[in-house]
């Protein structure tokens, strides 16, 4: 690892397998079980890899919060509340969310090849993370998947001409398989014009954020701290600050947002940012097709691929900036950040070792950790 001494240096560079096994440590000193501390350290590492830093190591520090404060718990399973065929109601418990998430949809990809369609709907889990990881998970077993989220009691977004909080960062996110072992085609995005965690990375002195991704008291903004309360000597509390983030294309993206709020909070009963006292938790209504049960003509596969190659062949305004699909640029970025290491912003890395340091990691477990 490339640290840290050197004051100058504005970030370190990890290797992945380095930083996922201090991460398993800092949670095996939480009441986590080793199995759900390798499991929340792969899937915030793997968000690293993919570019979406916003839902990596940056939320180690929180959900080291939570569980000591009982926001979130460890090692839960899923109790079923509805089971019909292809209809389930699953409560997550307040599990962590890379422990719930996927058995809901090992649950949902279990149902949609025995019947061909299966919706689940996740309520009171934990923080899901990486909401992409789902549908890349249902994809790797030949299913479409539709996955819609939100956070309940989480008031961080404005809607569209306002500037006062009535919405979580509410993702979605859609996974379509590919025939002939190529890469599916994932589309997974905030409904916010940037994810809260982006806004906390550009805090910890990461790459900022458009400059019109939130709304403070004296209008539009690109200044990430009007999102939080900063206190001295406390982590940013993104529930207190001035202003707000604001909904991504305007009122499409803020009328998205609101359907999170209606099918994945109170559809599920997870509940929503609100009104009143709610837990906070994510609520996730997910559908599974399998496509092969929709098919009799067998030209799903061949429709995609033709699909893909045309909307790929479209001239691109830049010619150093091919067009993309869906997904084709986290790829890209675990292909870069595999090779190179992970490079984390000197105050990102400062608030893991803290947290690290306050459930009792050793200074010597620290050092071997980063080549120290």
């Amino acid at each position: 690892m490339q640290s840290s001494n050197d004051p100058a240096l504005n970030e370190i560079v990890i290797t992945q397998q380095a930083l996922a096994d201090l991460v398993t440590e800092i949670f095996e000193h939480t009441n986590c079980s080793p199995q759900e501390s390798r499991r929340i350290a792969a899937n915030l590492v793997d968000a690293n890899l993919t570019g979406h830093d916003s839902h990596g190591v940056v939320r180690v520090p929180r959900y080291v919060d939570w569980l000591a404060a009982g926001v979130q718990l460890a090692d839960q399973t899923l109790a079923m509340l509805i089971d019909e065929p292809t209809l389930m109601l699953v409560d997550g418990q307040y599990g962590m969310g890379q422990t719930v998430g996927p058995l809901a949809v090992d649950l949902g990809i279990e149902r949609a090849t025995e019947h061909g369609l299966a919706i689940v709907a996740l309520r009171k889990a934990g923080h899901l993370g990486r909401i992409g990881a789902f549908a890349e998970q249902a994809a790797a077993a030949g299913l479409v998947s539709m996955h819609i989220v939100n956070v309940a009691s989480s008031q961080l977004v404005a809607p569209f001409g306002s500037r006062d909080r009535r919405m979580g960062t509410n993702p979605y996110a859609f996974g379509v398989p590919r025939a002939g072992g190529l890469p599916p085609v994932v589309h997974d995005f905030a409904t916010s014009i940037v994810a809260e965690g982006k806004t906390m990375v550009a805090l910890h002195g990461g790459p900022a954020v458009p400059d019109n991704a939130l709304v403070g008291p004296d209008g539009i903004t690109g200044d990430p701290s009007v999102l939080y309360d900063i206190q001295p000597g406390q982590r940013p509390n993104a529930n207190g600050g001035p202003g707000a983030l604001r909904a991504m294309g305007e009122h499409k993206g803020s009328g998205l947002s609101v359907m999170c709020e209606l099918l994945a909070g109170a559809l599920t009963g997870t509940g929503t940012a609100g009104p009143g006292e709610v837990r906070f938790a994510n609520g996730m209504l997910s559908i599974y097709i399998d496509p092969v049960r929709i098919d009799p003509d067998d030209t799903f596969a061949a429709g995609v691929t033709d699909y893909i190659d045309w909307f790929l062949a479209a001239t691109p305004l830049d010619a150093e900036d091919p067009v993309r699909m869906p997904g084709d640029r986290e790829r890209e970025r675990r292909t870069e950040r595999e090779a190179s290491g992970l490079h984390l912003p000197a105050d990102l890395w400062a608030s893991i070792i803290t947290a690290a340091r306050s459930v009792g990691v050793t200074q010597e477990r620290i050092d071997d950790a980063t080549g120290a």
